[in-house]
């Protein structure tokens, strides 16, 4: 989950896309509060997140990080998955968060940037969803 989709629930809720969103976001975090899904976390939701200018929406945020599985550090092997995400065309912190998922074999990354989602798509490398597709492919809404 990249730093627009936590910061979802703070966006003007009466646009029908922003509330599904959020809903589908509020879901997915109770299930990783009950353990149905696992959270990564890495450094770059940290420093993006400190740039936040209100506190209480920035604690709420990082107090995510206590209920994830794993913290994804900046390393080798995320800077190189950066780079390539960045030679792609995505922006730097996008790729940051992007490559610490890949890093972190994540089954799915989840955000609420239409741009991102779409490159993310077409280079291949991560399974990206909006959060209401990302909820129905958990729940396995469209199995049958």
């Amino acid at each position: 989950m990249d730093l627009c989709c936590f910061n979802r629930p703070y966006d003007d809720q009466k646009q029908n896309r922003i509330r599904i969103e959020t809903e589908s976001k509020i879901v997915i975090q109770q299930k990783i509060k009950s353990a149905e899904c696992d959270l990564l976390w890495s450094a770059i939701l940290d420093l993006e997140c400190s740039f936040n200018p209100v506190p209480a929406q920035r604690m709420a945020i990082l107090h995510w990080r206590t209920k994830s599985c794993d913290q994804i550090m900046i390393n080798e092997s995320v800077l190189k998955e950066a780079k390539s995400l960045l030679d792609n065309g995505i922006g730097t912190y996008d790729a940051m968060h992007a490559a610490c998922a890949i890093v972190g074999q994540a089954d799915l990354f989840i955000t609420t940037d239409d741009r991102l989602l779409k490159r993310l798509q077409a280079i291949g490398r991560l399974v990206a969803m909006l959060p209401q597709n990302a909820l129905a492919t958990m729940e396995g809404w469209y199995e049958n």
